[in-house]
């Protein structure tokens, strides 16, 4: 189910307009493949900062990377099964019709995207890695990105950030994220057994040969 389906939910303009706001935070990234620590970060940002929803958004055409390992289709059912179970967690595609055979994913566009499915009271956060927050300068219109949001910082082993004037930052150190997508494809293309996967995702990866060789 994509995020305008279940976001709109068939309601009307008086209904949407008179209901509680919500804290919905969005969650972008490859997800090449999805791990353990995406999934405990984003618990631990739903509990913190009492979301309503986490909305992963898987890019199509990431902007800042040369390519994806495992095509859009996979990347999302992988998160659908990842999920699977977790009620305030919910894939979108986004970022999959996007016009343009070249066109690339990025933030900016989607956020307004979503803020046109919300409702004006509605809150919107952004979680993301130190890493990726780190380059926050080099993306796309970033400041209109942080004019919309509140940006959740998922603290990575050797990542210092600094915040840009103007951006809102809520700090979360409490997550332990050793894993990361790109030493899990490499295992996977070794035929080493990887734990920091779901257990039926690593099953789709089996079954669809997927991160064979890299």
């Amino acid at each position: 189910m994509g995020a305008e389906d279940d976001l709109a939910g068939g309601e009307d303009a008086a209904s949407v307009s008179e209901r509680t706001p919500r804290r919905l935070a969005l969650f972008g990234g490859t997800f090449d493949p999805v791990h353990n620590g995406h999934v405990a970060a984003a618990r631990a940002a739903a509990e913190r900062f009492h979301l309503d929803r986490v909305l992963f958004v898987p890019a199509a055409r990431p902007p800042h990377k040369p390519g994806c390992h495992a095509p859009y289709a996979d990347r999302v059912r992988m998160l659908e099964l990842a999920l699977a179970g977790e009620p305030r967690f919910e894939v979108s595609r986004l970022e999959e019709g996007q016009p343009g055979v070249n066109a690339r994913s990025y933030s900016v566009d989607t956020i307004e995207e979503l803020r046109s499915q919300l409702a004006s009271g509605d809150e919107l956060f952004f979680l993301i890695g130190a890493d990726a927050f780190a380059e926050i300068k080099s993306w796309r219109r970033w400041r209109d990105v942080a004019r919309e949001v509140v940006f959740l910082v998922v603290s990575r082993p050797g990542h210092v950030y600094e915040i840009p004037p103007g951006t809102r930052v809520e700090r979360l150190d409490t997550v332990d994220v050793p894993a990361s997508s790109s030493d899990i494809r490499r295992k996977l293309a070794a035929g080493e057994t990887v734990l920091d996967v779901p257990f039926c995702v690593r099953e789709y990866i089996a079954r669809r040969h997927l991160y064979t060789k890299i």
